[in-house]
């Protein structure tokens, strides 16, 4: 299990690894407040952004974390950041986290064609055995988002987190185990080849 930067791609979305030089790009949406809401470090302001940077930098440099920004390949423009995070190669164990996604490309193709990229770099290049995901017990929409990639439900951290506020998070763990990722590698394949066709009460609009 070799875990050094890399950039990974599909048709429509490339991550590449995070460097301080996206502050700026990330800065254009990622002041968003509900960005934040249900994180454990809150950014605020370019600062808090830029130390957030820094710190998955650090981690990285340390062999714990691979984080990314996410980019959508027909543009070239920053919708986001993600990555790798609790990398255990002892183990073949790694979480996906610390994702936050510009608001006007969530509910897009987006979110699932970034998490495909990650499972399928996890499970079929280290080998895992083992990939976590885990969201705050009151983030109904992130708790069905993670459910619709596939993963499963495994149960509740209680007090896990001291949030910011002071209000303590559980946190809900889901896992995706290397028997199940054929299955829901399939299940993604089919949902993003579903999403680049027209919705079915919408006619498709032929040139002639």
């Amino acid at each position: 299990m070799i875990v050094e930067p890399v950039t990974l791609q599909s048709d429509r979305v490339r991550l590449r690894p995070l460097a301080l030089s996206d502050l700026d790009a990330l800065a254009s949406f990622a002041l968003e407040p509900d960005l934040w809401r249900w994180r454990p470090h809150w950014v605020e302001n370019r600062d808090d952004l830029e130390s957030y940077i820094r710190f998955a930098l650090k981690a990285q440099e340390e062999g714990t974390a691979l984080p990314f920004v996410i980019l959508v390949r027909s543009s070239g423009a920053i919708a986001g950041s993600t990555g790798f995070m609790n990398i255990d190669r002892q183990n073949r164990r790694v979480e996906i986290g610390g994702t936050f996604i510009d608001p006007a490309w969530q509910r897009t193709f987006v979110n699932t064609e970034t998490k495909l990229l990650l499972l399928q770099h996890a499970f079929e290049c280290w080998h895992c055995i083992r990939v976590e995901l885990k969201t705050d017990s009151e983030n109904d929409r992130s708790r069905k988002a993670i459910l619709r990639i596939g993963a499963q439900e495994e149960g509740t951290l209680r007090n896990h987190m001291v949030m910011p506020d002071g209000r303590f998070r559980h946190s809900v763990y889901y896992s995706i185990l290397d028997a199940e990722w054929p299955q829901v590698k399939q299940a993604l394949q089919l949902k993003l080849n579903s999403r680049s066709r027209p919705a079915p009460d919408v006619p498709a609009i032929i040139k002639k």
